[in-house]
């Protein structure tokens, strides 16, 4: 099954590629035929870096366009309304310490761990726990520290 992931996500990510391999792969090109002139390629230092350069932002292109091809745009307001799904902003309570936290669940290359909302994958277990639930439906998430017991407070449905 193809990750969802929003025209904006999609659009981003084609965007990092473009600059990838029209911005920063030229400039690197440029610099191994410099340090290439310099002459004995054995112990030029610049040549090897600059290779190396090419080689992880290579690396870096081939694994955005791995990302992209596993995904399907898909339009937010086509989704279901009510459940949790891909899109959502999600408000869960955790019923050991009583604690709120919200989630948004986003596709690939839109995840952001920072901020009051934190945008997670809806690969991640806990958006697959939480995955088709409701408003006071109660779920169990295993996570390195243990067990997590959750119970949906809110859903906000994306537009």
């Amino acid at each position: 099954m193809a990750n969802p992931i929003s025209r904006e996500g999609y659009d981003k990510l084609t965007e990092e590629i473009r600059k990838l391999e029209e911005d920063v792969m030229p400039v690197i090109v440029e610099a191994i035929a410099e340090a290439r002139a310099e002459g004995d390629l054995k112990e030029n230092t610049e040549y090897h870096g600059q290779r190396e350069a090419q080689g992880m932002t290579q690396a870096k292109i081939n694994q955005l366009k791995t990302k992209l091809a596993a995904c399907e745009i898909v339009d937010k307001s086509s989704l279901p309304k009510g459940v949790v799904t891909f899109g959502s902003t999600v408000t869960v309570k955790d019923l050991d310490i009583g604690d709120l936290e919200t989630y948004e669940f986003v596709g690939p290359g839109e995840e952001d761990y920072t901020g009051d909302v934190m945008k997670i994958l809806t690969s991640s277990p806990l958006a697959t726990a939480l995955a088709g639930k409701k408003v006071g439906d109660q779920v169990e998430v295993e996570v390195p520290r243990g067990t997590l017991k959750l119970e949906v407070a809110e859903i906000v449905d994306c537009e």
